[in-house]
């Protein structure tokens, strides 16, 4: 007896895929347009304020603060003339700075002129000197290790003993004034220029050596050029070496100048006169170290 199975087709079953996710498109920001190449930047006001208050106001607490410390000084201790008669003594003194009543009464500014003067005929002289024996000594080995104990022996000498020198040997307190700017002067020229001159980079030299550049054209087109940061850098130092010398050098030797018109207010007892010429000091030196620091950044590499 067969037996007879039943066939069940497969129940067919619907597979239903899950629909993929659509994307959503998020709004891009607008890229923002730079201003055409020809129209220049303005900076908004609110940052050109907040600038300029950054930039004034700390001085400004500064000066008052040595206003309020001087005032306290001149109220405790006699003789010292507080801020009002200075000021008022300035006033009175800067009215007519350049009167003339023979040669040992004269204005301030004529005073300050003849301080210049000295200072510029020293630095000047320095300059010649102290620039071109830096690039030979950094240049060549040999000089640089022949001159450095000599340097190094006359560089710590305070430039006032050398005033007498100067007066035996020029026999006029003037140039012996002078003669004292130069000393002072020409050993942070020479140092800076030699030491500008060893960092210049070997490969340039090497170069120069293999195009067959003469010795005056590797000074004018390759030690020159860079050297010139380290060569300001030193004549910044050396001028205000020369003013912080000539004060006391002019309080020795007499004549016209501002240190000796110092010495010359002390004398007449005007207390208010010699505060007066120690802002007037610090006014002129800090004019000649910001010039020579504006020369220095006009001619680096970094302001280009």
């Amino acid at each position: 007896m067969s037996t007879v199975v039943a066939f069940k087709p497969p129940v067919a079953v619907a597979i239903t895929e899950e629909p993929e996710p659509v994307p959503v498109k998020t709004a891009e920001p607008t890229p923002a347009v730079p201003p055409p190449a020809d129209v220049p930047y303005v900076t908004p006001v609110g940052e050109r304020v907040r600038d300029f208050a950054k930039a004034v106001i700390p001085p400004l607490f500064g000066l008052g603060l040595l206003v309020g410390i001087w005032a306290l000084v001149a109220m405790k201790a006699s003789g010292i003339p507080g801020p009002g008669p200075t000021w008022a003594a300035a006033v009175k003194l800067f009215s007519d700075p350049f009167y003339s009543n023979g040669p040992n009464d004269q204005g301030i500014g004529w005073n300050v002129l003849s301080s210049l003067k000295r200072v510029g005929i020293g630095f000047g002289f320095a300059a010649a000197v102290g620039i071109p024996l830096g690039f030979l000594l950094g240049r060549f080995s040999f000089m640089s290790r022949m001159l450095d104990p000599i340097i190094s022996l006359l560089r710590p000498v305070s430039p006032l003993a050398w005033l007498p020198i100067g007066l035996l040997i020029l026999k006029k307190a003037d140039p012996a004034a002078t003669w004292t700017i130069f000393i002072c002067s020409i050993w942070p020229m020479i140092l800076n220029t030699a030491e500008g001159v060893r960092r210049v980079p070997q490969d340039y030299l090497n170069v120069a050596r293999v195009l067959g550049l003469p010795e005056s054209k590797i000074i004018t087109r390759i030690l020159f050029p860079a050297v010139l940061p380290y060569m300001l850098t030193g004549i910044r130092l050396s001028i205000g070496t020369a003013w912080l010398v000539i004060v006391a050098a002019e309080m020795l030797t007499g004549g016209v100048g501002i240190g000796f018109w110092v010495w010359d207010e002390w004398n007449n007892l005007k207390v208010e006169h010699i505060v007066i010429a120690i802002f007037v000091i610090g006014l002129v030196g800090l004019i000649l170290e910001q010039t020579l620091l504006l020369i220095a950044k006009r001619f680096s590499y970094e302001s280009r």
